[in-house]
């Protein structure tokens, strides 16, 4: 498979509704959270799974659902599942490369299953060559051995839901020479079967629908190719992102077209490699597939939640926003190491937007700790909205090697591990931001504490260590900051604590700052505690074996609220 995205990606646009509320239109292209806004009670939707790979024959359309007045509950979150589009197989005489289905779409208690993959053209083959069942068929490979298409994975409609089936199956090969292929099924229509023995079958063409804004079409299946030279033609990728097949050649066919991203396409078939001692071309992967959701918000001033990575089209009418932006924070140190520092915390008020233009918004993943106890884990990654950037938090340091000991700059300075002269804390508001975005990391003071410092927090720096003792603590992290720009008062940015040797010392793991977590004291084994998600708090330091790494960093988060 080429994979469900790990990074997370929505596109997020809004127009001021006749009624006075404000019409909102959000549309993901990987795996993210919806947080349903107060008010809102039901939503339209469009659910498009993966594309199949292309083999010779096309891949099938990622399964495509739509319908209205989906219940939803507000201040629920509904995880939301984009799926990638199949890997391609190859088109050659020599055991070719199997391709795959595309990866299912997921929102709420709707599932779009993956465009199922096209057929192999390898004579005599096993079943598991033959074309895919899935959102739509994949078509029948190019072989001398008859192959029908793939079928569709039935469904059950939900209340509200248009579509009865969520597509077609795949087009069958022509056995007879130079064994066309079958095409990819599609939306609306069937893969075509290959019409004669010179001519492979077009995917089958995807639906239009204009839930987007404007009318866009979706899920169409890839085009069969032909095993060897003809005098006819490869088949079509079908309309909605299929993509083409490709003709066969004695010396080596041409690779099929991938599928369209985030339409959903199958990818097309490649051309067969007669009389060639190789495994051939591939064909084209499948388009990735796409959720859209689209709801109307009674107030203009009702706050957007934004948990992945974004893009946001201002509306007309609204000419500034109020914004929250955290960055993820700093993964923390093992090891008896330091906190890890919060990711850097910036909010503001009647920060200029222009109607019409798409501003992109990044929410930061929270660093990961190292492999190994004695290793630094990574910073927590930026969150940036408009011309507002929050800078991950550093990283805490871990004691095993000297080098790592140190907490690494950022958003909030990562805190020093115990191991002293290095043990230095990290700083914070780097780069400088005004207002400052955090804090510095607690640093080691003396030779030896058998305990980490706290990673610094955005409202507070981290704790320091400088008394060695059979009673020491772990250095507290530097404290988070509240913000009510969701409707309650949630703290965020807070560091992590540092980790400690071991508890029959009396040494205990440092607290979390608020808005943080706690670093881990006790025996060898214990790692330290992950950052809360959403929040862009500190990961905890961990205890005193070189296995006991620190814990993740939180998430970030950005949070908008619209001013006309």
């Amino acid at each position: 498979m080429t994979g469900i995205h790990q990074l997370l990606f929505s596109n997020f646009s809004t127009a001021v509704a006749d009624a006075g509320g404000v019409v909102v239109i959000q549309t993901f292209t990987g795996n993210s959270i919806w947080n349903c806004p107060t008010g809102v009670t039901e939503v339209d939707y469009l659910v498009v799974a993966g594309g199949g790979g292309g083999s010779s024959g096309g891949g099938g359309a990622g399964g495509y659902r739509t319908g209205g007045g989906m219940a939803v509950t507000a201040g629920t979150d509904y995880s939301i599942t984009v799926g990638g589009g199949g890997s391609a197989g190859t088109g050659g005489n020599n055991s070719p490369t199997p391709a795959q289905n595309g990866d299912n779409s997921t929102f709420n208690t709707v599932t779009s299953t993956g465009g199922g993959k096209g057929g192999e053209n390898n004579p005599g083959a096993a079943s598991a060559k033959n074309a895919g069942t899935g959102g739509s068929g994949g078509g029948g490979g190019a072989t001398g051995n008859s192959q029908t298409g793939g079928g569709v994975t039935p469904i059950t409609p939900i209340t509200g839901e248009t579509t009865s089936t969520q597509g077609n199956s795949g087009g069958n090969n022509n056995s007879s020479a130079p064994f066309p292929a079958g095409g990819g099924g599609g939306a609306k229509n069937p893969g075509e079967t290959a019409p004669d023995a010179n001519n492979a079958g077009d995917g089958g063409d995807g639906e239009i629908i204009g839930i987007s804004g404007s009318d866009v079409t979706y899920a169409g299946g890839g085009g069969g190719a032909t095993f060897s030279p003809t005098p006819g033609a490869a088949g079509s990728g079908g309309a909605g992102g299929g993509g083409d097949g490709k003709v066969g050649s004695n010396g080596g066919g041409s690779p099929g077209d991938p599928g369209t991203q985030y339409l959903g396409g199958g990818g097309g078939g490649a051309g067969g490699t007669h009389n060639v001692s190789s495994a051939g071309n591939s064909g084209g992967n499948g388009g990735d597939g796409i959720v859209i959701i689209k709801y109307t918000l009674s107030s203009i001033g009702s706050p957007l939640i934004f948990r992945g990575t974004t893009k946001w089209k201002a509306p007309v009418g609204v000419s500034s926003v109020d914004y929250l932006v955290v960055a993820g924070g700093g993964a923390g140190g093992g090891d008896v190491g330091g906190g890890g520092g919060a990711g850097g915390f910036r909010t503001g008020t009647s920060l200029s937007v222009t109607s019409g233009t798409e501003y992109t918004i990044t929410v930061g993943a929270g660093g990961s700790p190292a492999g190994s106890g004695g290793t630094r884990g990574t910073n927590g990654a930026d969150s940036v909205f408009s011309t507002i950037t929050s800078t991950g938090g550093g990283a805490g340091g871990s004691a095993a090697n000297g080098s790592n000991a140190a907490g690494a700059n950022g958003g909030s300075g990562g805190g020093g591990a115990h191991n002293a002269p290095h043990g230095a804390g990290g700083s914070g508001n780097t780069p400088s931001t005004s207002p400052s975005q955090g804090n510095d990391g607690g640093t080691m003071n003396s030779s030896d504490t058998g305990a980490g410092c706290g990673g610094g927090g955005s409202g507070g720096v981290g704790q320091s260590q400088s008394t060695f003792g059979s009673q020491s603590t772990a250095g507290t992290g530097g404290a988070g900051t509240a913000s009510s720009i969701t409707g309650s008062s949630v703290s965020y940015a807070g560091g992590g604590g540092g980790g400690a040797r071991s508890t029959t010392d009396s040494r205990t793991g440092g607290v979390g700052g608020l808005g943080g977590t706690n670093g881990t004291g006790g025996d060898n084994g214990v790692v330290g505690y992950a950052g809360s998600a959403n929040t862009g708090a500190g990961g905890g330091g961990g205890s005193s074996s070189p296995g006991d790494t620190g814990g993740t960093g939180g998430s970030g988060i950005v949070v908008i609220t619209m001013n006309a």
